[in-house]
């Protein structure tokens, strides 16, 4: 950061519908949650970096059919 960029870290926690995890990681391309929300933020603001880490719940599609069954 060169001091004129601004570093902002927050905490998000949401639900979907059953459809809706498999329809949003289809529409961004993305294997993984993690993966999706960095897309989602890097297409609605320029970002430099952005990390991004699920500590609860599925990450993938694989580990929401694991919760499910």
């Amino acid at each position: 950061m060169d001091g004129k960029d601004t570093k902002i870290k927050v905490t998000l926690e949401f639900t979907v519908s059953e459809s809706g995890l498999e329809d949003a990681l289809v529409e961004y391309d993305e294997l993984t949650v993690e993966g999706m929300l960095r897309e989602m933020l890097d297409k609605a603001i320029a970002c430099d970096e952005i990390g991004i880490a699920v500590v609860a719940g599925p990450n993938t599609l694989e580990d929401y059919d694991k919760l499910r069954n």
